[in-house]
């Protein structure tokens, strides 16, 4: 097959993202704002393997549910989102979470319970709550109070999220509260999961304030102080666009159609930088080369990697050994969505809440379950509700050997344990997720300090995405735009 000829415009500079997830998608769309502060016009090009955009994250209407087969919203207090949404028009379709529902549950001796109100996934901001819950022991309860009396611990390099919830609060709130909320986020082994990585302002809690507990209490009484001065936030911790988070990957795609070339449903099997390129290809343009099949070859001034931390090394094994070596270091998770539909008449628990999450201890074989339509209005027709309900994650790879009936079949018969679900769900559907979870393990902030090193000194590359510095929406988007800055950055100084 004859090589792509990528000279249409000599003076063009010609710019690619790999990977048509929400973090490439932010990235050729910051490309496309930075345009303009360029010395020449570029040519964006984003390849996607899959057949559109959006990656793991996807909306589906059927009849009058609108189902999220991935992430279902975003926390606001991380400004990225939001910044975006903006940035996009988007903003006045943002919706808040319904208020009547806003609270927690988890799972105790097989009964849900409410999470106490005030809790902050490690620390409480109201101490009644924590007194009256029938989660914790009275000795879990005062094991947990020792903590306002505790030094500080000695500061380390790093340390494991179960590791410094027992030493400061003991082993039972770790096992009853912390472990299944975090658990619900990352999707991780605690013993592993590096709390440096992943929830840093408790460590700083630590060395600021000493105790948590205390530093909780007067971030609290703070923030109360706040509301009465009217300067509340324009949303709660949590946002959506009422049409579902792919409002917001189909806006950038259509965006991004205007002004870039899209290639949906195309493989990049090679990466080569300028020095690596083939003497074919180098005679014909100067830079990287991008290669999607036999003969099929670009060549472009700079690139973003917006894929998997494994799929990286893949691409930049053959003449960057040593930053594959650390990019394959980043382990990853599995998991699946069991997304299902029910008549509210056959559920016998109330689902006053915004979902339930599992405390490994109790040895289920679900994760966590989202009470879908309570969160949000417009998910499920009257009187019925939408569910979803996670499975495998680090703790249980093996459940996700069984097929899609079997997984359906399996988290039906632990909603019927768990909520009293009487009668099979109207609908069903699953979505995996197989080795899209990235793990924060222990030291993981340092990994990534050695790969953006390494990356530094290639020229014309840059990496983004949920393997390094966060893994929610927010930071998807964030990394991207990052990326996209650095490589402009980059251009202007050559």
């Amino acid at each position: 097959m004859p090589q792509h000829s990528s000279q249409t415009n000599s003076s063009r500079l010609r710019l690619a993202v790999i990977g048509g997830g929400l973090t490439g998608l932010s990235a050729a769309h910051r490309l496309m704002e930075l345009a303009g502060s360029l010395p020449v016009a570029p040519e964006i090009v984003l390849f996607d393997s899959s057949s559109q955009p959006g990656g793991v994250t996807g909306t589906v209407r059927q009849d009058d549910w609108l189902i999220e087969t991935g992430a279902d919203s975003f926390i606001t207090n991380k400004p990225w989102a939001v910044n975006l949404c903006r940035r996009l028009g988007i903003e006045d379709r943002l919706i808040a979470t319904d208020d009547r529902f806003r609270r927690s549950l988890v799972l105790r001796n097989g009964r849900p319970l409410a999470v106490p109100e005030g809790f902050m996934l490690m620390a409480p901001a109201r101490v009644g709550p924590i007194l009256r819950t029938r989660i914790l022991s009275p000795w879990g309860k005062l094991r947990m109070g020792l903590e306002y009396l505790l030094p500080r611990g000695r500061q380390t390099d790093d340390e494991s999220l179960a590791s410094f919830v027992r030493r400061r609060f003991g082993r039972e709130l770790f096992e009853r509260l912390v472990q299944p909320l975090v658990g619900g986020i990352y999707t991780a082994d605690p013993e592993l999961l590096s709390l440096r990585a992943t929830l840093p302002r408790f460590l700083e809690m630590e060395r600021d304030q000493r105790s948590l507990i205390r530093a909780t209490l007067k971030q609290a009484a703070t923030s109360r102080a706040n509301e009465h001065a009217g300067s509340g936030a324009r949303y709660g911790l949590f946002a959506t666009p009422a049409g579902g988070i792919s409002e917001i990957t189909g806006t950038l795609t259509d965006r991004l159609r205007d002004v870039a070339t899209i290639r949906s449903g195309v493989t990049v099997t090679a990466l080569r930088p300028p020095a690596a390129a083939p003497e074919t290809a180098r005679e014909s343009r100067s830079g990287w080369q991008i290669e999607t099949g036999p003969g099929e070859i670009e060549s472009f001034d700079a690139v973003v990697l917006a894929i998997p931390a494994w799929r990286a090394a893949e691409l930049v094994n053959a003449w960057s050994a040593e930053l594959a070596d650390q990019l394959s270091q980043i382990p990853y998770a599995s998991s699946a969505v069991v997304v299902s539909g029910h008549r509210l008449e056959d559920i016998g628990h109330p689902l006053d809440a915004f979902g339930l999450v599992i405390p490994a201890i109790e040895q289920r074989k679900v994760l966590a379950v989202s009470f879908a339509s309570r969160k949000f209005p417009g998910r499920a027709p009257d009187g019925h509700v939408l569910l979803r309900t996670f499975v495998g994650g680090a703790l249980q790879p093996e459940l996700l050997e069984r097929n899609d009936q079997e997984l359906i079949e399996l988290v039906q018969s632990e909603l019927r344990e768990l909520l009293g679900v009487s009668a099979p769900p109207v609908l069903a559907r699953v979505a995996r997720y197989n080795r899209a979870m990235p793990q924060y393990h222990v030291g993981h902030l340092a990994r990534v300090d050695q790969i953006d090193a390494l990356a530094a000194g290639i020229p014309g590359l840059e990496l983004a995405g949920n393997a390094y510095r966060g893994v929610g929406i927010p930071d998807c988007i964030h990394s991207g735009e990052q990326a996209a800055e650095r490589l402009v950055a980059g251009l202007r100084e050559t």
